[in-house]
């Protein structure tokens, strides 16, 4: 798919998530810029005049806490970095309430952790919530909630959270606006013959590559994380647009066709809701150890994991849990919601499904997991 053929998909679209980075909507760490919001909600309130539904993935909360706060800096302390970012989402939302309403829209603030979306049940809710808003008309403003997150659990930035809301609503496209005009083959600082990428394939190792290759600044800049997200809202058939959100009116010209910056379709069959969530799972809770046989029964032929395919069980997980499928060399082939236990799994570990009654006093599920609730990489 060309770069044009990506961006006629967004003239179409009818569901949106867009993550505006910091750079576009702060004044260098000095706080919000207030105009520059009042800019993006302009776009976004003529795109739901349009009929499309909008989810805002918006950093700026931590930068808003530290003017506020009269910090000479971003602090690096984690509970000064929760403290700036519980004070500047006040700001945050503020701002974005006042701009909305110029335009006659409601607005609804969204926090979400990675526990929100590995958990099944608050993952189910929070689709729920967000269904509802976009139904009413709302434009819901996500952010990672920085306020009570830590290192082993933070999304790690808001790219990611962006792909992942991507999924989670099933949009049809994930427009991710930087500082940059897009993604380059190397450094154009560095190299005066880097070309500019204009489309590809998310997923595609080579994009990895030119994104994170040694040397490059503007893979520590953050454009890996952006290919890595397109990759990750190419699950449920999300197509990705990286652009420079200093193009004057970039979204409006964006979904009017125009192929502006770095266009990534996803080649990728859509995963069913349940199957999205099982890709996503960021932390999971156990592994099972999978012998020859049991990895091409998983792999070629579409069947289920029984306990007979099982070698040794990792982790205390719980039925119900997401647990990785590995081989004995760590390999991941895939991943699903188990039916047993760790310590009856490792009970009816390499036995036939006939025999789980006999070993357990009762059998839940032939299968140690389901077809149904795994997902094959």
């Amino acid at each position: 798919m060309s770069s044009s053929a990506t961006s006629a998909t967004l003239t179409h679209a009818r569901r949106l998530v867009i993550k505006v980075g910091s750079s576009l909507v702060t004044n260098d760490g000095k706080g919000l810029d207030r105009q520059a919001v009042r800019q993006w909600t302009q776009q976004i309130a003529q795109l739901a005049a349009q009929g499309k539904q909008i989810v805002l993935v918006s950093s700026g909360a931590i930068a808003e806490g530290v003017s506020r706060l009269g910090w000479p800096r971003r602090p690096a302390a984690i509970n000064e970095l929760q403290a700036a970012a519980a004070v500047g989402q006040m700001g945050l939302a503020q701002a974005y309430e006042e701009a909305f309403d110029e335009h006659h829209l409601r607005t609804a603030q969204i926090l979400l952790t990675h526990e929100d979306l590995s958990d099944r049940q608050r993952y189910l809710n929070a689709r729920s919530t967000l269904f509802t808003l976009l139904e009413l008309g709302v434009v819901p403003v996500v952010n990672e909630n920085d306020t009570v997150i830590t290192d082993e659990i933070r999304f790690g930035d808001n790219d990611t959270l962006g792909a992942l809301v991507t999924n989670l609503i099933e949009a049809d496209a994930l427009i991710i606006l930087t500082d940059q005009r897009g993604l380059y083959d190397a450094d154009p600082r560095a190299n005066p013959d880097a070309r500019f990428v204009h489309h590809g394939e998310a997923g595609d190792p080579a994009l990895e590559a030119m994104a994170g290759g040694a040397g490059s600044s503007i893979g520590t800049g953050g454009m890996l994380t952006k290919i890595l997200a397109a990759k990750r809202a190419a699950r449920s058939g999300a197509h990705t647009v990286i652009a420079s959100g200093r193009e004057s009116d970039v979204l409006l010209r964006l979904a009017a066709g125009e192929a502006i910056g770095t266009a990534l379709h996803a080649p990728m069959a859509i995963h069913s809701a349940r199957k999205q969530w099982l890709a996503d799972q960021l932390r999971l809770r156990g592994k099972v150890v999978l012998d020859a046989g049991a990895i091409e029964a998983l792999s070629h032929h579409g069947k289920s994991l029984l306990p007979i395919g099982v070698t040794a069980v990792e982790g205390n997980f719980r039925r119900g849990d997401a647990v990785a499928c590995v081989d004995a060399e760590g390999r991941e082939y895939a991943r699903g919601l188990i039916n047993y236990s760790a310590s009856d799994t490792r009970r009816i570990m390499r036995h036939a499904s006939n025999d789980i009654a006999d070993i357990l006093g009762t059998m839940t599920e032939p299968e140690l997991m389901h077809r149904d609730n795994m997902v094959v990489h």
